[in-house]
């Protein structure tokens, strides 16, 4: 297993799949998804209330399959659980047994400052027992960090949570459907996340919180199809830019057809990447600046500005490519 500091970046694109559907193992051991980095069975909002035990054998026998038929556990994408509650992610978890052996963590869901140390606390004794390490991945979604009035002290102290449970905490995600949901508002298949001035603003300042020491994840897109020449792939890959450009990195997927195209947008250019590597091997004594980019758009790469960014370049080249 990686360490945390490439395994963060190796959730890219996190399907999200109802916990009650069957027949998942089978597509997920036979590769029927392509560009599959990583899966999350949800029991939470996909499930309605009086059908979450059902999903909860399902889901079990679903793992148990893959442990089962998988020819080799480290060729699985990551797996991850999202669970309704704190109380709910203690009583699931007990209940994994041996299935828990191909899971690599949880997802928080509402997370904020009043539940998320109980989300860590039982991540933390749940690792205490365990022969191997479990992640989490809190969900900033709630009206505790959309609410302008608030949502300064409230970022903080989950900053705080976080921040305590640095190791545990391989992603930062943010629900993009559950911020508009606030405001009675909606994206069209022209239209990004980024068009939502109210949405943008709560985005923004969760960026301007984590982005510099976490990777955090850029919101789902809700429409999907057959053909990448339609605009719902247009408005997705619009999208996807302008994740990058402002700090997140993956996505939410919510339909196989998405993962290509989050995939390919985690592809660094191979100006980019060529730069990464001058910044990174630096070896002037003097010179703090040198010429990079391509013939065409030459650019000053920096060593005191560029290194971080350097830093992430190269891990992303060498887990998605070069284009």
């Amino acid at each position: 297993m990686d360490d945390i500091n490439t395994l963060k970046y190796k959730v890219g694109g996190l399907l999200y799949i109802p916990a009650f559907k069957d027949g998942i193992a089978d597509k997920i051991l036979k590769r029927k998804y392509r560009n599959l980095t990583s899966v999350c069975f949800c029991l939470e909002d996909s499930i309605m209330d009086d059908a979450v035990e059902s999903a909860e054998k399902q889901l079990i026998s679903t793992l148990s399959e893959i442990k089962t038929r998988a020819s080799d556990l480290r060729s699985l994408p990551l797996i991850f659980i999202r669970t309704r509650s704190g109380a709910h992610f203690k009583a699931f978890s007990e209940k994994l047994g041996d299935v828990s052996d191909i899971v690599t963590g949880f997802v928080f869901p509402k997370f904020n400052n009043i539940n998320g140390k109980e989300y860590f606390g039982i991540l933390s004794d749940l690792n205490r027992s365990a022969n191997k390490k479990f992640y989490g991945m809190p969900i900033l979604e709630s009206i505790a960090v959309a609410d302008k009035r608030m949502r300064s002290r409230n970022l903080c102290e989950i900053a705080d949570i976080i921040g305590q449970n640095k190791d545990l905490t391989l992603n930062v995600r943010v629900g993009g459907n559950d911020f508009c949901r606030l405001y009675g508002l909606r994206r069209n298949c022209r239209q990004t996340i980024y068009d939502i001035c109210v949405v943008r603003d709560i985005l923004t300042d969760i960026l301007n919180m984590f982005c510099a020491d976490y990777v955090v994840s850029g919101p789902v897109w809700e429409y999907f199809g057959t053909d990448i020449s339609d605009p719902w792939a247009k408005g997705l890959i619009r999208e996807l830019e302008l994740d990058r450009l402002n700090g997140f990195i993956g996505k939410t997927a919510i339909h196989p057809c998405q993962l290509p195209l989050i995939f390919n947008s985690l592809k660094v250019s191979s100006e980019d990447y060529n730069d990464a590597i001058s910044v990174l091997d630096w070896r002037s004594d003097r010179a703090g600046v040198i010429k990079g980019g391509s013939i065409k758009a030459p650019r000053m790469n920096e060593v005191k500005c560029h290194t971080d960014w350097a830093a992430r370049i190269k891990i992303l080249g060498e887990i998605y490519g070069v284009r």
